[in-house]
């Protein structure tokens, strides 16, 4: 199957409606056909267990939403090394120009769990890279594979130390920290307390406000994020 070919299929799975209604998530994304993830998986699934699927990831997938998606789950699901789906990730990340490929991109990467180490170190790379969604990637890698008890100190340090303007990196960062609230209530909230937590007022009061929706933050640690909150910052 080359590109032409899977872009025919993506068309004849396509709707109207859930093109329209992705439209509106994603503003200012072209390409869009409206064709549900699951269908995108499942023939990502189909390309990655035939023997061209190396032949396929050569072609660039330009101009269409779902066909960038289709290469990304690609290179999350085909048998391959892990050190040859790494260097596929990184040169998957530059084609990343909206939170829906980064994000479900994100969560398809199995190997980040079964290969921490040069995942964490990925993330960090793409923290400091000053790309908004580069950063985003780091970010939400993080969110999804490495709020662990044996990361959770370190990522709030290197959340800490990203900084970029951008909304969609912001939104990624208090959505991390938000779940740091949740699953290492302590650490999370003695860093937002702390006077050198160097996060920017939007991120921070985002994060608070995501902690504060959860339902796996106690009422004792949401009673001292509203104080936290309505600090001056």
């Amino acid at each position: 199957m080359n590109n032409q070919q899977a872009l025919l299929c993506l068309q004849q799975m396509s709707e109207p409606g859930y093109q329209a209604f992705t439209s509106k998530l994603l503003p200012g994304v072209t390409g869009i056909l409206g064709v549900r993830l699951p269908k995108v998986r499942a023939l990502a699934k189909e390309i990655a267990r035939a023997q061209d699927w190396a032949g396929f990831l050569a072609q660039a997938p330009e101009g269409c939403f779902e066909l960038t998606l289709l290469h990304g789950f690609i290179i999350a699901q085909a048998k391959m090394p892990p050190e040859q789906r790494l260097e596929r990730v990184r040169g998957f990340i530059p084609l990343i120009d909206n939170w829906s490929v980064c994000d479900s991109f994100c969560t398809s990467l199995k190997d980040a769990r079964r290969f921490p180490q040069p995942y964490w170190a990925l993330a960090g790379q793409q923290l400091e890279s000053g790309q908004e969604y580069a950063m985003r990637f780091g970010a939400v890698l993080m969110l999804h594979h490495f709020i662990l008890p044996e990361y959770a100190d370190e990522v709030l340090a290197r959340l800490d130390g990203a900084q970029h303007p951008g909304y969609y990196f912001k939104m990624a960062a208090a959505w991390t920290v938000a779940e740091c609230c949740a699953k290492f209530p302590q650490a999370a909230l003695d860093y937002l307390a702390s006077p050198s937590c160097h996060l920017d007022g939007f991120t921070y009061r985002k994060a608070i406000q995501k902690a504060l929706e959860s339902y796996r933050v106690t009422p004792e640690d949401k009673a001292r994020l509203r104080a936290l909150k309505g600090s001056a910052r």
